[in-house]
């Protein structure tokens, strides 16, 4: 079994951040010789990825190109001699594939989460000329690895290993996630998950959602998560008169145990990579309704396990929610078939497998 050492920015609560700490344990648990290295801070997962035994650096990274930080990470990874050095987000994807940074003999494996459209012409040269010292590259979706591959990327380099799922805490009774939320019992909620921030099209949701309640007795909204756009969201509810049906939850780390008190899960995002809320939801059993883009697309059959809406089309939006809102007998038979897809195909043993497979071709 190699050993490996995982490469990451921080350990906050986050996508990528959590699909690391389960990939890292589940090898650990198979036997390999894992090590975690942090480059800025720890957060949530360094206690789970210590509980497993894991061996765990924290850099300190101060500030955005810190040659300290550089020198601290290169001298981790000497003296750990991995066999697999596997990297996760831009930072770290940038730093492991320096010159010098990574030991000679170490394979250098990048993992790309999203569909970067954010990414500056800077640095998607960057990328580029990295490639030449990059081992593999894995996506998380078919999208992903769509883009990278537009961007320049070797194609036979690129392996697509999706997202993987794992309950990590219960979900609450639905009253009890309800009274969390100050939620009555005859609300009908739509919900989200995730990030307030301008790639989410949450503006779209506030839209939809202020034809929604005028449709549906009753009807709340429930955004849970915090970000940049959080000011600008709670202005527009005000505006179209809706605010006080707009509950902000902010950030809380009971959020995946709240899904219970939802009806309907809403994700109208611009891009993805695979959604790490939209799978909680699923697995949940929620009926889901999001935006058709590719990589909601690899998540969701339209019509089967859950629905798709054409992107920035809020009246649609609004149309979609209100079917499963008045029909709870289709939304029960849609959020069923939805938790058994993420159960039946995005396993950790699946997850764990795929990059084994993926690391012995390598060592080859």
């Amino acid at each position: 079994m190699p050993r490996i050492a995982f490469v990451i920015p921080t350990l906050d609560q986050s996508g990528a951040e959590r699909q690391m700490a389960l990939l890292a344990c589940g090898l650990a648990q198979s036997e390999c010789d894992v090590h975690v290295i942090a480059l800025n801070r720890g957060g949530p997962y360094a206690d789970m990825l210590r509980s497993a035994g894991i061996p765990l650096h924290i850099l300190s990274k101060r500030f955005r190109l810190d040659p300290f930080t550089l020198l601290s990470l290169r001298r981790s990874l000497h003296t750990i001699r991995p066999q697999i050095v596997q990297s996760f987000l831009f930072s770290a994807n940038t730093s492991v594939r320096l010159p010098g940074i990574a030991p000679p003999q170490s394979r250098i494996v990048v993992s790309e989460r999203c569909v970067d459209s954010w990414k500056a012409p800077w640095q998607l040269r960057l990328d580029r000329w990295l490639s030449a010292r990059t081992a593999a590259l894995t996506a998380n979706s078919a999208s992903v690895a769509d883009f990278y591959r537009a961007a320049g990327f070797p194609s036979d380099r690129i392996t697509v290993i999706p997202n993987a799922f794992v309950r990590q805490h219960p979900l609450l009774p639905r009253e009890d996630a309800r009274q969390q939320l100050d939620l009555a019992p005859h609300h009908r909620v739509v919900g989200f998950l995730g990030r307030l921030a301008p790639q989410k099209r949450l503006r779209d949701l506030i839209w939809a959602f202020q034809l929604l309640h005028q449709i549906v007795d009753h009807a709340r909204l429930v955004l849970i998560g915090d970000g940049p756009q959080r000011q600008e969201l709670e202005r527009l509810a005000e505006r179209f008169g809706c605010r006080s049906l707009v509950h902000f939850a902010g950030h809380r780390s009971d959020a995946a145990q709240l899904l219970s008190a939802f009806d309907a899960f809403a994700l109208p995002s611009e891009f993805e990579g695979m959604s790490n809320s939209l799978m909680e939801a699923m697995s949940a059993g929620l009926p889901c309704v999001a935006s058709d883009i590719p990589a909601n697309r690899e998540l969701i059959t339209a019509g089967e396990t859950g629905r798709l809406f054409p992107l920035g089309n809020c009246p649609e939006l609004t149309r979609q929610l209100a079917k499963i809102l008045s029909d709870p007998d289709s939304a029960q038979t849609l959020g069923i078939q939805a938790a058994r897809q993420i159960h039946d195909n995005h396993t950790l043993q699946t997850l764990v497998q795929q990059h084994l497979s993926l690391y012995r071709q390598l060592l080859r």
